[in-house]
């Protein structure tokens, strides 16, 4: 009996270290298991109809370095251990004080010729999330995005409270003139002359600059996002877009990705943009890449929709898709170097 008893547990063994040999069955595909980037930062600085014979080598210059500015912020947060949000938000900082950019200090002016700006922020572990609208007087509406999210129960604060809220924190108020740049003025006064109160802004030269974002993955694998912008120039009755909306034009989960749009917010607020390319990842199994060609390069389009995403994926595989002829955007991954573009043939700067 003993010879067999043993032969008998030899061959239960046997079978028991196959088993634990075997990989273990996982929904994830090969591309989005394999750690693209340890950590890193992906931004936008609007998108549009960017067009080469419409900037001059000085001006793009002047893009590259602001769009590096901001990468680098974020960089060195991640880089000494710091969280996506703490990285986010330092980029985004970077570009609502660079006047480059239709967010803070750069936005474009309504038809009353006043700003009103929006900012949003999103933190992928619990899917907390903070978000302003139409606020006039905070110079950097993000900060106030992520105190809605970080010291209240609420996720979106409106106007006039909101920044009673801010008050509360001793955020910095600013006047009329920190937010006046000749360009966007000159910009709200040709949309006067033509009388242009159209959403085909992002077909017109004066309409075509937008938002601003990024999206983070740390070294612990949390996700981050966060956008902020401006508006539309010559806009009327308090419009607001998707921006501030959760899942339109922000979005982070650590079960998929984070996302940043820009672009003609009514279509991403219809679209959800933001959170249907998470929701491809999460649902059909596609990749960061295939979802968010699914959502901008097709269904976008297909509804009439223009503009771009930059995000990154759980596992920190990166995109920056867009469907117009430009998008300011770069990348500063663990191990890399930053990346900035402007024009749409230039790629993502991966090899």
């Amino acid at each position: 009996m003993l010879p067999r008893l043993a032969l008998a547990l030899v061959l239960a063994l046997a079978s028991l270290t196959l088993m634990a040999c075997e990989p273990a069955e996982t929904d994830a595909s090969p591309e989005r298991s394999a750690v693209a980037a340890d950590f890193g930062i992906v931004i936008h600085g609007g998108a549009g109809t960017i067009l080469r014979e419409n900037l001059t080598e000085e001006l793009e210059g002047r893009y590259h370095e602001a769009l590096r500015s901001a990468l680098q912020a974020g960089y060195e947060v991640l880089d000494a251990g710091g969280s996506a949000m703490d990285a986010v938000v330092a980029a985004v900082v970077i570009l609502e004080d660079e006047p480059l950019f239709n967010a803070g200090r750069g936005s474009v002016f309504t038809s009353e010729g006043t700003n009103e700006l929006d900012a949003a922020v999103m933190d992928g572990r619990d899917l907390d999330a903070g978000a302003v609208a139409g606020v006039t007087t905070l110079r950097n509406p993000i900060l106030l995005a992520r105190l809605v999210m970080e010291e209240s129960p609420h996720v979106l604060f409106t106007g006039e409270g909101a920044e009673t809220f801010a008050d509360q924190f001793d955020l910095e108020r600013v006047g009329p003139e920190w937010f006046f740049t000749q360009e966007r003025w000159d910009a709200l006064e040709r949309a006067r002359e033509r009388e242009e109160f159209t959403l085909g802004w992002h077909l017109e030269e004066d309409r075509m600059i937008g938002t601003v974002g990024a999206v983070a993955r740390d070294r612990t694998g949390n996700l981050a996002a966060a956008t902020s912008t401006g508006g539309m120039t010559n806009k009327r009755f308090g419009r607001v877009g998707d921006v501030p909306i959760i899942g339109a034009g922000t979005y982070a989960s650590n079960a998929s990705c984070a996302i940043s749009a820009t672009g003609h917010g009514e279509y991403f607020i219809r679209n959800v943009v933001a959170r249907e390319i998470c929701a491809r990842m999460e649902h059909r199994g596609e990749t960061l890449q295939e979802a968010a060609d699914a959502v901008v390069m097709e269904q976008l389009l297909d509804h009439g929709g223009t503009g771009g995403v930059v995000g990154i994926d759980r596992d920190g595989h990166i995109t920056m898709t867009l469907n117009t002829p430009g998008m300011y955007r770069g990348h500063f991954l663990a191990g890399g170097e930053p990346f900035t573009a402007i024009y749409a043939d230039e790629g993502d700067g991966r090899p």
